[in-house]
């Protein structure tokens, strides 16, 4: 049987990941998808039900992204979300302008028709979070205005008899009170989902696809040793065993002692050793590479590429042997999701390598052109759940996320042996201290990075000229969003007093406040 699905169609959003981790967290399965992929493409997924997100333009102005209005007519249920209520009420002959007064952040909304699928179980009036200049000035005909504010008259309408749903506000964020109860009602009432999907299902179905898909023939994964690509090689383990390769480069920009800790897991005396585990040494190609760039985004390109050159050169080693059909990646959604999708999306992160290896490799090596990704639709939370279906350790699968570019990223300016040496000692104490304090990092990620600030100081009675480390600690779920983890003042001041000990170059030791946004969870 053909599983449920929801359609999130992007039209330029910052929320779209929350929405889509929102309708999942029903047990719903759901995928985002660009604007412009055209409805002949959408009624081919046969969703169940289809949410329009929000987004920066205004819907009167032609430039603005838009769809067939024929979506409407598909008997599909369809709720629009802030933009995407707009280009309802647009689309189907109601009218929007350009607000009075706009409204941004904490706003109250008053409910008008407590009888709205949408909003049974709710009170009368609530706080939910409002990020608009337009508003719905008309309502389309055979629409009724559900609730309002005090400046936005149509805070939410809907259709019922046609299964058209408008929210003016955001009720994927937190803020929002009752906002996931909101969702919840659209997937499991109005469009009579089920909430069936398990990440069980997902690990068995998922090894069954590979099986067929791969067949007998061979793969090459890039193992990092992180959570995704453990994921993604044991399920490809699972299924064709020995047919496997896993290829691991450390690059130097490792946290301390952890290319010996991957080998330890994954070679030959490892719990996984069944796998084919090539460890390749690359550290002081690396470091001579990286010899005066402090560009965080030429640092972030460098890496990938020298990746691809040894990556490459391992596969043509390798090849010799057979050659392989395919190259695997521990590709995960918000990956997919903050590399750009479709025109309308931004592009938040360019390490993360989506689709694989460049073209002419891919022809050279003889690689089928689209790589095997099995984790491609989820989120960080959902694979570990994966994991640990698969029997993954769970020191493995709540092992502290790492970027590809890997230490090269926290060190702030030029990259060099000895500042990474300082990252890794005070990387090393700052998660040693939190593991004696007891505070969890599962639900988050805690690291330490080099600043490229040095400033005076006194230890002794000499002076000092040292750089400062700033700890980071942050608190989520799917990483796409993040909050500043509360770490206790007194565990902070260890810290601190370890760090400035116990790693040389270091006199000053700061703790990063910054959520996400308006930051990324690296400090760079």
């Amino acid at each position: 049987m053909e599983r449920e699905k929801i359609i999130v169609l992007d039209f330029g959003g910052q929320y779209k990941q929350l929405i889509a981790r929102r309708v999942r967290e029903q047990k719903v399965y759901c995928e985002i998808h660009p604007s412009e992929i055209g409805l002949e493409k959408l009624k081919a997924m046969s969703p169940k039900g289809i949410i329009l997100t929000g987004g920066p333009n205004s819907v009167y102005d032609p430039a603005s992204p838009s769809f067939d209005p024929e979506i409407f007519n598909l008997g599909i249920p369809v709720l629009g979300i802030c933009y995407g209520a707009q280009l309802m009420a647009h689309l189907l002959g109601g009218e929007v302008k350009t607000a009075p007064v706009s409204e941004y952040g904490h706003t109250e909304i008053q409910i008008d028709d407590p009888s709205s699928l949408l909003f049974q179980g709710c009170p009368g009036s609530g706080i939910s979070w409002m990020s608009h200049t337009d508003y719905i000035a008309r309502t389309p005909e055979g629409f009724s205005v559900t609730a309002h504010t005090d400046n936005c008259p149509v805070a939410a309408m809907e259709d019922s008899a046609r299964k058209l749903y408008a929210l003016q506000l955001h009720p994927e964020v937190e803020h929002t009170e009752n906002g996931a109860e909101m969702l919840r009602h659209f997937v499991m009432d109005v469009c009579g989902c089920s909430g069936t999907w398990e990440m069980a299902s997902f690990t068995d179905d998922m090894i069954k696809k590979l099986k067929e898909k791969i067949g007998s023939d061979r793969v090459l994964l890039g193992l990092s040793g992180g959570v995704d690509s453990t994921v993604t090689a044991v399920l490809l383990s699972k299924a064709i065993g020995k047919q496997l390769y896993c290829v691991f480069v450390d690059h130097g920009l490792m946290r301390k002692n952890e290319g010996d800790e991957v080998e330890a897991v994954f070679g030959p005396s490892g719990k996984f050793g069944d796998l084919n585990f090539i460890r390749v040494n690359a550290g002081p190609e690396y470091f001579n590479m990286l010899k005066g760039i402090d560009d965080p985004e030429q640092k972030r390109k460098l890496i990938g590429n020298k990746f691809v050159e040894i990556f490459g050169n391992e596969a043509r080693r390798l090849a010799g042997d057979g050659g392989f059909r395919y190259m695997a990646q521990g590709t995960i959604y918000p990956d997919v999701v903050e590399s750009g999708m479709g025109k309308d999306g931004a592009v938040i992160k360019s390490h993360h390598n989506v689709g694989g290896l460049p073209r002419d490799l891919v022809v050279e090596l003889g690689f089928d052109e689209k790589p095997v990704e099995p984790l491609r639709d989820l989120f960080k939370d959902e694979v570990r759940k994966a994991g640990l279906e698969l029997g993954i350790p769970e020191d493995l699968v709540f092992r502290q996320p790492f970027p590809g570019p890997g230490l090269g990223i926290r060190v702030v300016g030029e990259v060099t042996p000895e500042k990474v040496a300082m990252v890794q000692e005070a990387d090393a104490i700052y998660r040693e201290e939190l593991a004696k304090a007891g505070i969890g990092t599962g639900r988050g990620q805690f690291f330490a990075a080099l600043s490229n600030m040095r400033s005076v100081g006194v230890m002794g009675d000499f002076r000092t000229y040292d750089y400062a480390v700033v700890l980071r600690g942050v608190i989520t779920s799917d990483f796409m969003t993040a909050e500043a983890a509360e770490i206790p003042w007194s565990v902070l001041q260890i810290c601190m007093n370890r760090i400035i000990n116990e790693v040389k170059g270091v006199n000053r030791v700061l703790y990063d406040l910054t959520t996400k946004p308006p930051g990324t969870i690296e400090l760079e």
